[in-house]
């Protein structure tokens, strides 16, 4: 038997590469998952996290990579989905040679692999792996770079909401509507905006009080809630916008709100309860069609970033979640699952057009 085989975190992943790296003097232990090129380079951030283990990181990894592909693929943008992530806590262990370190790594994939900011890392971060690799984007403006992606993220994800508002009540506003935000950092801080603006009532969590304390100086009426009891609170819209799993088996029967719809990467623990979702009647929207507009962002800074245009593809974000509604009634499925075959089919479509050599392309 092989390690294919063997590691059950590989033997169904369908992964196009995995790879560990270490560097010992830095303290550098990193996996880069690339999950498909079918479309363009992978492109995804590095995760700076302290697992309980290589088997949590590794599945981490594994899941992010493939969401990333099938966003790029949803988002129409010609890229492929990968994933990074730095074992170890970013507090004691970032240092100048361990990020160097992982950038020589990223450069020695030779351009299959292009890194961005995530959890635990920013754009100061890219500004020093790109000392060692070509193949940095999510980099400061300073460098040429789109600074941070949150900005576009939050701004995508209120396009997918306005979008699931539509669908539910009729209309693309979240005004008049209870909108329970569950953390408030980069992102959640910019959705709140975006929210209090559009004359939602929002209601807020997050387990940094330093980020609360910043959301309600900024924005006085936004209601703090405990971050157990914000998820089954009685509101309008979910937005988990921290890290994944929210929606587990204990939630999904107690949600009172109508649309599920965040930043946070794998928001549903499992597979599965996106149907559960479906049959009490929540809209479920993806977590890779609503969060894109990060991806957006960093992928327009490859080209040379210009902010309105950027901005203009992540308003697409609205027309896309739409579609996917659209294709969940036609197909008579939960829009998790149609989402996936969205994305599946442009991948197949259009990746298999890679078959065909082009003089001078790859």
């Amino acid at each position: 038997m092989g390690v294919f085989d063997r590691t059950d975190h590989l033997k169904d992943a369908g992964h196009e590469q995995v790879v560990f790296c270490q560097d010992r003097p830095s303290g550098l232990k990193a996996i880069i998952a690339i999950y498909s090129t079918a479309l363009g380079p992978a492109l995804g951030g590095t995760r700076f996290y302290p697992y309980a283990d290589e088997a949590a990181a590794l599945s981490d990894v594994l899941k992010l990579s493939k969401a990333m592909a099938y966003k790029a693929a949803c988002a129409g943008i010609d890229l492929g989905g990968g994933k990074a992530v730095i074992l170890g806590d970013p507090a004691t262990m970032k240092t100048e040679a361990l990020l160097r370190a992982y950038g020589r790594m990223v450069e020695s994939l030779g351009g299959r692999y292009y890194t961005a900011c995530d959890v635990g890392t920013y754009v100061q971060d890219m500004d020093v792996i790109a000392k060692e690799s070509r193949f940095v984007t999510g980099r400061s403006p300073e460098h040429g770079g789109a600074g941070d992606s949150a900005v576009l993220t939050a701004y995508g994800v209120f396009q997918a909401m306005r979008a699931a508002a539509e669908h539910t009540w009729g209309a693309p506003t979240l005004h008049g509507r209870k909108v329970a935000v569950e953390g408030v950092g980069k992102v959640g801080h910019h959705l709140v905006e975006h929210l209090v603006e559009d004359g939602a009532a929002v209601v807020v969590s997050d387990v940094n009080p330093a980020a609360v304390e910043r959301v309600r100086a900024a924005f006085p009426d936004v209601e703090v809630v405990s971050v157990g009891d914000l998820p089954a609170s009685d509101c309008d819209v979910y937005a988990p916008c921290a890290l994944g799993a929210s929606v587990t088996d204990d939630l999904a029967p107690q949600l009172k709100a109508k649309i599920v719809c965040g930043a946070a990467n794998n928001q549903l623990a499992h597979p599965g309860l996106e149907k559960v979702l479906a049959d009490r009647g929540v809209l479920y929207t993806p977590d890779y069609v609503a969060n894109a507009g990060g991806l957006v962002q960093v992928a327009d800074e490859i080209e040379g970033f210009r902010f309105e245009r950027a901005k203009a593809k992540a308003a697409k974000i609205y027309d896309t979640t739409l579609t996917i509604f659209r294709t969940a009634e036609s197909e008579g499925v939960p829009p998790a699952v149609a989402a996936d075959r969205v994305a599946e089919r442009r991948m197949a479509d259009v990746g298999r057009l890679r078959t065909v050599l082009l003089p001078g392309r790859p």
